[in-house]
């Protein structure tokens, strides 16, 4: 999927978390299939999961980047009125793979998929209880670090020009730059909650047409209040997501942003993975297609 992309080799991968977990010595260990594009997930046994990092970088710069995925995680778990991972340890680099790892705690569920709930007002009214209890938690004095998506659309310009050049055979473009051209001027609301920054389908679990788990809440933070709202048009039909507007009681320009952020994650989405990930390109497409029909943003 990427260029700077390490091969991860199953049975060294085994051999590391057996060397370096020894409660797990005994546990079967098994690659998963999934549309994850930052790590690959391998099963311990029924209760846990290992997380190695796909993308190469500095190990030292990594396990940084992990301690503070650990230290989100773990606060993200504590408030999350639904089971979330739990971090248990960083592993160390070793014969196979050159950077440190992660291993959490299992949820069970199958992951969401932008059809599988849409017309669920369940699950829409579960998205809600799940964004109204992390926005009211004290920010503590953390601010938005400005780094990603909440917090200044039009910082994305250069990326979106890059989606854009990208897409011609893909998608129509020129509609597409005609709404990022009102999107981007939308004005920031002023203040930031906290946020999961990242609630696409494959960071969901359903069981029995409800949410049943939220995962990869490694960036766990302030944001725009509008960031979370990327989730209804990933995941919810025109109906539903009216429901879910009301019900969150989101603001008209509340609700423009969260279509900016939803098309700006979507854009990357369908050229960066069409040949190497089909189930994130369609994602973005079918969230863009849900912007472009709604046409009120």
């Amino acid at each position: 999927m990427h260029e700077d992309q390490i091969g991860i080799d199953a049975g060294r991968v085994a051999a590391l978390i057996r060397r370096q977990f020894p409660q797990f010595r005994d546990a079967e260990i098994a690659p998963l299939t999934t549309p994850a594009t930052t790590n690959a997930i391998f099963r311990i046994g029924a209760t846990h999961a290992a997380r190695l990092p796909l993308r190469g970088m500095d190990a030292r710069d990594c396990r940084r980047l992990l301690e503070a995925e650990a230290r989100a995680i773990a606060a993200f778990h504590a408030h999350c009125p639904f089971p979330s991972p739990i971090p248990i340890g960083i592993g160390r680099p070793g014969p196979g793979f050159p950077l440190p790892w992660t291993v959490q705690t299992w949820i069970e569920g199958l992951v969401a998929t932008p059809n599988g709930q849409s017309a669920n007002a369940d699950f829409a009214l579960d998205l809600v209880h799940l964004i109204r209890a992390l926005r009211a938690l004290d920010l503590n004095g953390l601010e938005f670090d400005g780094k990603g998506r909440g917090g200044n659309l039009p910082d994305h310009d250069a990326w979106m020009d890059q989606c854009f050049s990208k897409s011609g055979r893909l998608l129509d473009v020129a509609r597409l730059r005609a709404m990022w051209v009102k999107m981007r001027v939308l004005p920031g609301l002023g203040y930031a909650v906290m946020s999961h920054r990242d609630l696409i389908p494959a960071n969901l679990l359903v069981a029995g047409g409800r949410l049943v788990g939220v995962l990869d809440a490694g960036a766990f933070g302030p944001a725009d209040p509008a960031l979370d709202l990327v989730a209804s048009w990933h995941l919810l039909n025109s109906d539903r997501r009216a429901l879910f507007r009301n019900a969150l009681g989101v603001s008209e320009l509340e609700w423009r942003r969260g279509a900016a952020w939803a098309f700006e994650q979507a854009m990357g989405l369908v050229w960066y993975y069409a040949q190497t990930n089909p189930v994130m390109s369609a994602l973005g497409r079918t969230t863009l297609a849900r912007l472009v029909e709604a046409d009120d943003i």
